[in-house]
């Protein structure tokens, strides 16, 4: 049997500290430690990767200060927009959804396009037309209005920009999202990421998080979370790359993860991902500023950390 471990972010990007209360820090850690916390006590009951990745990003969702589900962003016309997607290493299937509308939990929908259908990414209305029939929680606007984002909003109007979470106010980076990657006794591995997308988006963008191998993975490898500039991570199939190097070049986990980081910073791409193999072992590299980070090793010991160490 293999030793259980979980890994969970809140996106990375330009997180300046003279910009960081020790109050809002202390939120920021309390909404990765309850994402720990309901990951964990999935693997802790002997119950499967797959449930563990679902329950610790449904908590991330429901946390306001984090770009998914109730704390997504708002478009140029006001609206929340979100993607995500989920990936069982061991079965091999996953599912996504991109542009979804009102659905609380976006990482629901996603699993039941994975379980329910026979596709993979399902978007728009069509998605929403899904999310009614399997009788999904919906919540109305109101519940994903938070000050915080509206002003994100009105600052990237007036500045004439569009942005993702997560972004310097000098100089603004597309980064933002949430995830989880697990390993549980059996060594099985699944990852799941949710994002609300880019403040002021006027067009139909869809970043990396809904694209499996581009911002979300696993395999019999390894499991893996993408979080920064989706365009990188979607020309480069960085969650992929990291499951590649291990299999084709016998790279540890490690090093697979720290080689495809350390590729986007050749590029210029910015961000980081999080990503546990079957053994229980974790890596968490990022290239900016900081990263929103959390994770339960094999000895059940939990560290949450936002800055570099």
């Amino acid at each position: 049997m293999s030793k259980p471990a979980l890994a969970v972010h809140g996106g990375a990007g330009t997180i300046f500290r003279s910009e960081m209360t020790p109050e809002l820090e202390a939120q920021y850690r309390s909404g990765i430690e309850n994402a720990l916390r309901a990951g964990w006590a999935v693997l802790q009951a002997n119950g499967n990767s797959l449930d563990a990745v679902d329950a610790a990003v449904r908590q991330l969702e429901d946390f306001p200060l984090f770009n998914a589900g109730r704390g997504s962003v708002f478009t140029h016309d006001g609206q929340n927009e979100m993607d995500a997607a989920i990936m069982d290493g061991h079965s091999k299937k996953a599912g996504a959804v991109a542009f979804i509308r009102n659905v609380k939990n976006p990482i629901g929908l996603a699993r039941l396009v994975m379980e329910r259908t026979e596709h993979v990414l399902l978007a728009g209305e069509g998605a929403i037309l899904f999310a009614e029939e399997m009788n999904v929680e919906l919540a109305d606007n109101a519940y994903f209005y938070t000050d915080n984002r509206w002003k994100q909003l009105e600052q990237a109007i007036a500045a004439g920009r569009v942005q993702l979470d997560h972004a310097g106010a000098v100089h603004p980076k597309p980064i933002g999202t949430v995830g989880a990657v697990a390993c549980d006794v059996n060594g099985h591995l699944a990852a799941a990421t949710s994002t609300g997308g880019m403040t002021n988006k006027k067009f139909g963008r869809v970043g990396d998080t809904p694209i499996i191998g581009a911002g979300t993975y696993a395999d019999e490898f390894c499991a893996v979370s993408c979080t920064g500039h989706g365009e990188y991570f979607m020309t480069n199939v960085t969650a992929f790359d990291v499951a590649a190097r291990m299999k084709y070049s016998g790279l540890s986990l490690e090093d697979a993860a720290q080689e495809s980081i350390d590729h986007l910073t050749k590029l210029e791409g910015e961000g980081g991902l999080i990503a546990v193999d079957a053994q229980g072992n974790i890596s968490l590299p990022f290239n900016s500023e900081g990263m929103y980070r959390g994770s339960v090793n094999s000895k059940g010991e939990t560290a949450i950390a936002i800055y570099r160490q």
